[in-house]
């Protein structure tokens, strides 16, 4: 489990961002409701620590996934601006695919949506269950984003990416705007219940769009919290760029290949990683078998916390926090984030089983019906 403390670390408070425009946004959409907020008190006791948070955003708007918030944010932003595209199109491992077909359906609006050639069944029949056009690439997720955009200017879709590149930023920034959401609900759900802010997060990486959001809440806030960001080995683009001479955005040497669909990114959004490379504290990458481990103890909890349904990708936070308890060579980290009895630890739950199948292959029993 390679890792890599961030030296671009930016100390200082950053400016309080207003984002309550998005929440009352989202209050006006039928079927919203926050998603729960879990207190994992066995296993929180079990690794000494004081308490330990979990966001489950399997149920999402029914979507299984967190992505939802993101995608409806930056479709109505879209039509705030003027625009009326009669196509939208996007490049997805699954999770986004089907929470921007599912928002641009809301409005009226087609969409195609590009999924790199390794993409289960399962994930694609949920798109299209959204009423999307589904297009397979031979390649990666960065070869179906490069299709996608090539493909959209000789069309004239209109793209809505949850990742960005030169010359694409705006939509990507909102869709980050719009899972601001998910923490703002957090704090509030906290409030409300007495219980105290975390002060250690670790978030997933992907191409960066959830953790520029995380990265950008959290360092605005008035009491100070240590950003963990937690990737696949073999798809380790912001460790990577971390590493790189002058912390440059730098895509993964590693083979693409991960259980961990929704986080399997070559590259870094352009717009997402100034923040992040600004604002986390340290990366860390784990294996397959680490998301798997994470899986299987929320499905099989430490009384009396709940059981939760979480895919690869969605285990991922907590298997970087498992990683630093159990990992020798990470073990001297805990002192340094800190890790103890003072620690209030808060991860997210990114997905349901979005792929039933691999998620009995893994955990060893059926996921429920969603």
């Amino acid at each position: 489990m390679p890792f890599q403390l961030n030296p671009y670390r930016d100390a200082s408070r950053w400016d309080l961002r207003d984002m309550l425009e998005v929440r009352a946004f989202l209050r006006t959409l039928p079927g919203y409701a926050p998603t729960p907020l879990h207190e994992l008190t066995g296993l929180s006791r079990a690794l000494g620590l004081g308490s330990l948070y979990i966001k489950d955003e399997s149920a999402r708007f029914g979507l299984e996934a967190f992505k939802g918030v993101g995608a409806v944010w930056a479709m109505s932003r879209l039509f705030a601006s003027g625009a009326r595209p009669k196509m939208v199109s996007s490049a997805t491992d699954g999770n986004w695919g089907r929470s921007l077909a599912w928002a641009a359906g809301r409005l009226g609006i087609s969409a195609v949506i590009y999924v790199p050639s390794h993409t289960v069944p399962a994930r694609i029949e949920a798109i299209e269950r959204e009423g999307a056009t589904v297009r397979r690439v031979q390649g990666t997720y960065d070869d179906a984003v490069r299709q996608c955009a090539h493909d959209s200017a000789s069309e004239g879709w209109q793209p809505v990416s949850d990742t960005s590149y030169e010359g694409y930023t705006e939509i990507p920034s909102w869709v980050m705007d719009g899972y601001d959401a998910i923490f703002q609900e957090a704090d509030e759900q906290l409030h409300v219940r007495g219980l105290p802010a975390p002060n250690v997060v670790l978030i997933q990486g992907g191409c960066g769009g959830l953790l520029g959001a995380a990265t950008r809440h959290f360092r605005s806030q008035g009491e100070p919290c240590y950003l963990v960001s937690v990737e696949p080995v073999e798809a380790d683009c912001l460790l990577a760029s971390c590493r790189a001479p002058g912390g440059a955005r730098t895509a993964s040497s590693g083979r693409l290949e991960t259980v961990m669909a929704g986080l399997n990114c070559g590259e870094v959004s352009l717009v997402a990683w100034p923040d992040i490379r600004r604002g986390v504290d340290l990366f860390l990458s784990i294996e397959d078998e680490d998301a798997a481990r994470a899986m299987r103890r929320l499905a099989r909890p430490t009384p009396p916390d709940p059981v939760i349904v979480a895919g690869e990708s969605g285990a991922a936070g907590l298997a970087g926090l498992l990683a630093l308890f159990h990992a020798p060579h990470l073990t001297h980290l805990r002192t340094q984030i800190p890790l103890g009895r003072g620690s209030r630890v808060m991860v997210l739950n990114t997905e349901g089983a979005t792929d039933p199948a691999g998620y009995e292959r893994l955990v060893g029993v059926r996921p429920p019906t969603p």
